[in-house]
C-alpha cells in the first residue's frame, strides 16, 4: 500500500535517455509525486518536447528545481553531480546518483578512471552503492538513518558492472575466481545521448567494435565489488580493502541495437567445481530475489526488454574445467533507472518491486 503521503521527488538531468526513462518510471510510480524535472536551458518547456513518449505525463521542464523535494535522482555527466550533491544532503535530500560520482570508495581511482579529482572524498565512504542485490542490508540501513534526519546518498551502479556483478557474485562470494575475464555486448543507448559522429547509424548499422580496450572506467567498480565479496566485506564502507582487486579483464563491444548488455564471464575456477555446486550457489544467492532469475539455457538481450529483470546462466565445462557465467539486462532500466528507482524503494522502506512490474517487451 501507498504512504498516505507521496515521496516528493525531482529529477535532475531529466533530457537524456536515464533522465527519460526515470521519468517513465516515477511516474507511474504509486508512491512517487514528480515535483521537479530539470535540464540546461529548460524553462517551462513540455516533457514532450524533449521525450515525445512522455508527453502523456503533461509535465514540464525547468532549469532549476522549484521547492521543496524529499529525494532527488541525478542523471548528470561524470564530475557535475559530485559539485551539487553536498547542497543537497545539506538540505536534508536524498540522493540517488545515477552517474559514477560516488560509485567508488578510494577517491584516488577517480583521476585514474574518470579524469578529475573527486571534490568531496570524504563522502565516498557514507555513499551506499546501490545495487540491492548486494547490498540491500544497507540501503535499508541508510533508510533508517534518513527517517531519522540524516539523507541518504546512494551511488547506482553502472550497467556493465550490474552485469557482471551479478553474474559472478556466487562465485566470488564462494571465492570461486582465480581468473575471470569478462566480454561484453552493449547497444547503442549506453553511450549516451549526445550527437557523436561514431554513433551515427552509418557508423554503427552492421558493425561491431571493441572499445575501452584496458580502460573502461566500469573496470574499476567491478574490481572494487568482487573484491569485496571474495573478502567478505561487501557493503562494508570502513573496513577491508577500498581499492578491491587488480586484475580483473574487461573488453566491451558496441553492437547495432538500441538496448541491452550482455556480459559473458570466462572464469578460472581457484578449485575444481561441479555443476550441482554451481546450481546450489547460484539458487542460493537469487532464489528470493524479484528480479533476478536464473536459467537453464544462454538468455537473450531480448528476454528482458524494457524492464528491470535479469536472466543469469552459469555452467561449468567439464573438458576445460572453466566456468561461462552469463547475464543480460536492459542497459536502461536494471542498467540505469529501474536500479535507481529499486534502491529509491529500499531507502524509503517501500515495496522493493513498486513503480517496476513491467514485464519484458516482445518482440
Amino acid at each position: 500500500m501507498p504512504p498516505a503521503t507521496p515521496v516528493r521527488v525531482g529529477i535532475i538531468g531529466a533530457t537524456g535517455y536515464v533522465g527519460g526513462e526515470l521519468i517513465r518510471l516515477l511516474a507511474a510510480h504509486p508512491a512517487v509525486e514528480l515535483v521537479g524535472l530539470t535540464g540546461r536551458e529548460r524553462r517551462g518547456d513540455p516533457v514532450g518536447s524533449v521525450h515525445p513518449h512522455l508527453a502523456t505525463t503533461e509535465l514540464e521542464l525547468e532549469s532549476e528545481l522549484d521547492g521543496e523535494v524529499d529525494a532527488v535522482f541525478l542523471a548528470l555527466p561524470h564530475g557535475t553531480a559530485a559539485q551539487r550533491v553536498p547542497e543537497l544532503l545539506q538540505r536534508g535530500t536524498t540522493v540517488i546518483d545515477q552517474g559514477p560520482d560516488f560509485r567508488l570508495r578510494d577517491a584516488a581511482d577517480y583521476p585514474r578512471w574518470y579524469g578529475f579529482q573527486h571534490p568531496h572524498p570524504e563522502l565516498l565512504r557514507s555513499a551506499v552503492y546501490g545495487l540491492p542485490e548486494l547490498h540491500r542490508a544497507e540501503l535499508v540501513a541508510a533508510g533508517a538513518a534518513r527517517a531519522a534526519g540524516t539523507p541518504a546518498l546512494v551511488g547506482s551502479p553502472g550497467c556493465y558492472p550490474t552485469a557482471t556483478l551479478l553474474a559472478l557474485a556466487p562465485l566470488a562470494r564462494a571465492g570461486l575466481i582465480a581468473d575471470v575475464v569478462v566480454d561484453a555486448k552493449s547497444g547503442v543507448s549506453g553511450a549516451g545521448r549526445e550527437a557523436k559522429a561514431e554513433m551515427l547509424f552509418a557508423e554503427v548499422n552492421e558493425s561491431v567494435r571493441a572499445y575501452g580496450v584496458f580502460s573502461h572506467r566500469h573496470t574499476a567498480e567491478m574490481e572494487q565489488e568482487l573484491g569485496a565479496l571474495a573478502a567478505g566485506t561487501a557493503g562494508d564502507t570502513g573496513t577491508g580493502d577500498p581499492a578491491g582487486v587488480r586484475g580483473l579483464d574487461f573488453l566491451p563491444h558496441l553492437i547495432p541495437m538500441t538496448r541491452g548488455i550482455l556480459t559473458a564471464c570466462h572464469v578460472r575456477p581457484s578449485r575444481p567445481v561441479t555443476q550441482a555446486e554451481l546450481d546450489t550457489l547460484y539458487a542460493e544467492a537469487y532464489g528470493d530475489e524479484p528480479f533476478v532469475t536464473v536459467v537453464d539455457t544462454p538468455p537473450a538481450t531480448g528476454h528482458v526488454l524494457g524492464s528491470n529483470h535479469v536472466r543469469v546462466f552459469v555452467r561449468s565445462d567439464e573438458r576445460t574445467q572453466r566456468i561461462i557465467a552469463i547475464a543480460v539486462i536492459d542497459n536502461l532500466v536494471k542498467g540505469a533507472a529501474g536500479q535507481g528507482v529499486q534502491a529509491f524503494n529500499l531507502v524509503f522502506g517501500l515495496d522493493e518491486a513498486a513503480g517496476l512490474g513491467a514485464l519484458p517487451l516482445a518482440p
